[in-house]
């Protein structure tokens, strides 16, 4: 019985070491990546560019956006961030949710709704879109 203890002790001690010994390769691997004009992610969620490092300090200097620079410690940057691939054709968002269901019929009179609603509070007073809002409000409860 107690031999058998000391095998799984000894097997958790293993995966352990092994674990940490594999982390600390990813994590070289990643600061070796390091350099000025590459896009990262902070372990605290911040994205930026590296603009310098110091490497008697374990410090980064990232740019948060234009201006805007942070000093990290070197090991608070975990992940090196790849550029989104861009799509050719922009994306087209319809006005209302209509167009999704597929039902041309239904497109047509949402647009129509809508038309006759836009056409409806443009020529109303702020007094008027505030008691329509409320009564709409109270409508939904």
């Amino acid at each position: 019985m107690t031999i058998l203890l000391f095998v799984m002790l000894g097997i958790f001690i293993f995966m352990m070491f092994r674990r940490n010994k594999k982390t600390q390769q990813q994590q070289a691997t990643l600061q070796s990546q390091f350099a000025p004009g590459v896009e990262v992610m902070t372990s605290f969620g911040l994205f930026g560019r590296i603009v310098s490092i110091d490497e008697d300090e374990n410090k980064v200097v990232i740019e948060l956006s234009p201006g805007n620079l942070a000093t990290v410690h070197r090991q608070a940057v975990t992940k090196i961030v790849e550029p989104a691939a861009v799509t050719a054709e922009p994306t087209v968002v319809p006005d209302d949710a209509s167009s999704l269901t597929g039902h041309d019929a239904d497109r047509t009179d949402a647009v129509n709704r809508t038309e006759a609603v836009r056409t409806d509070t443009v020529n109303e007073t702020p007094e008027e879109s505030l008691k329509r809002l409320n009564d709409e409000g109270k409508k939904d409860s």
